[in-house]
């Protein structure tokens, strides 16, 4: 099958907007029951019609053979490298985003001409159905299944051999995904996350700052993203002034009493819930909250939540958070945040925030993270020409755009020759003219070749 080959009615051609629109005008909670902030589901399906458009209108140059050069080994002759599909492709999608974290790698699989399983995540059920339900209606049956289920039927999908597996979600369900995968020696993606890193230092504009630095975090379904702010290190004199900031922004954004905001996500099942009251209700960390930590179990609703110099050994700093708490740490000097940082596991995004240009390339340099955004957060991953992905233990390999399309190809090197220029020092017997020969075209060692053909000696 050529990379991109499929019936007309995939995703790769008009349909997707006739199912796009088909979500969008669902009544709001069979999308909104698990995103719940009420902008949220015409937000990711935007970002899933970008997606749609950016791989119709480039598939063609994805899909074409890349031209490069040959050596002297093999004149004359000619080489491309051609993209193909993988073959059958199976998808594991996230609860948190759960319409864009299924359909996004589904949109790059299928465009590289892979038919695709997708099993969509169980604790987003409504999202699931609602997939499985329109999923066959406008997209070809052919290409795409969805396959709902829990445990027993993702465990049963991973006991089957596959050409690809896309994952997202937690490491230690990455881990277990990846040792199945290995049984068949499968390719992987793996989506994960990490503890992302804020770096602020004082040169910052201190308002811009703390409204990115709330956006990113709380803004991000209320922390509960692999790419939302997981802690902030900044120096302890200019603390007081960043966590004003931060306070007068929450109180801006999501009022005095945050627990009702409307603006606000909540936590996506009381399991999540609990874990998150157990990283806030830790003697090393209850008594250094210093703004928020309101909850309402009945609501599943927690506060946004400031920690001040939460000890490295606790819990809220060893665990991927993905809540609304927010740890700050201070340093005496701003190398000492690059120490941290370098101290912990690869996360999957890094931030920081400075007007120093010395400072951010040293940042840039220095810490190792699977993207990194100066003076921003989040958005990054909106820029479909840039790879989205994780390094370590925040995840394996990329997509978004091209290289959701790379993700789910094989890039085949091709060499053409033609009968010509048959190069008799490459066989039987081997003397000492054809052996120096050879030893000189591999090098590249022109003089030598002239030499060696000429039978010279070259010292």
């Amino acid at each position: 099958m050529i990379a991109g080959a499929l019936p007309k009615n995939t995703v790769i051609n008009k349909q997707p907007a006739a199912l796009l629109n088909a979500v969008s005008l669902r009544p709001i909670n069979a999308v909104y029951a698990e995103i719940y902030v009420i902008c949220w589901p015409n937000l990711m399906i935007s970002l899933i019609k970008a997606s749609c458009k950016v791989a119709i209108k480039e598939l063609k140059s994805w899909m074409a053979p890349e031209k490069v050069s040959t050596t002297l080994t093999v004149f004359p002759s000619k080489a491309e490298i051609v993209p193909e599909p993988l073959g059958a492709a199976l998808i594991i999608s996230a609860w948190n985003y759960p319409f864009l974290l299924s359909m996004d790698p589904v949109i790059g699989a299928i465009a590289a001409g892979n038919v695709v399983v997708l099993k969509p995540s169980e604790v987003a059920p409504a999202t699931s159905s609602l997939l499985a339900s329109l999923i066959p209606q406008y997209l070809d049956d052919d290409a795409i299944r969805v396959v709902e289920g829990s445990v027993a039927e993702t465990t049963s999908l991973l006991e089957q051999k596959w050409d690809k597996i896309f994952y997202t979600g937690s490491a230690k369900i990455g881990r277990i995904v990846m040792a199945a995968a290995a049984k068949h020696l499968t390719p992987v993606t793996l989506e994960l996350g990490g503890k992302c890193p804020v770096i602020v230092d004082p040169t910052v504009d201190l308002e811009v700052t703390a409204r990115r630095i709330v956006a990113g975090k709380w803004g991000s379904n209320n922390g509960q993203a692999c790419i939302a702010p997981d802690y902030i290190i900044t120096l302890e004199s200019f603390a007081p002034k960043l966590i004003d900031a931060l306070k007068n922004t929450l109180e801006k954004f999501y009022g005095k009493d945050p627990v009702q905001s409307a603006d606000l996500s909540h936590i996506v099942n009381l399991s999540h819930f609990v874990r998150l009251t157990r990283l806030l209700d830790d003697p090393k960390v209850s008594d250094r909250v210093i703004y928020g930590g309101q909850r309402d179990e009945k609501q599943l609703m927690i506060a946004p939540t400031l920690v001040l110099d939460a000890p490295m050994d606790s819990l809220i700093m060893i665990e991927e958070i993905f809540g609304p708490l927010l740890p700050i740490i201070t340093v005496q000097k701003m190398e000492e945040a690059l120490e941290i940082v370098g101290s912990l596991s690869k996360p999957l995004a890094a931030y920081v925030f400075t007007k120093n240009k010395k400072f951010e390339r040293q940042v840039v340099a220095s810490v190792s993270a699977g993207g990194m955004l100066v003076n921003d957060t989040a958005l990054h991953v909106t820029n479909h020409h840039l790879p989205f992905g994780g390094v370590g233990e925040s995840g394996v390999g990329s997509y978004h755009g091209k290289f959701s399309f790379e993700a789910f190809s094989h890039k085949k090197a091709v060499l053409y020759r033609g009968f010509m220029g048959d190069l008799t020092a490459r066989y039987p017997p081997y003397t000492t003219r054809k052996q120096n020969i050879v030893r000189c075209l591999l090098n590249g060692n022109f003089l030598g070749l002239l030499y060696a053909i000429l039978g010279w000696n070259s010292k």
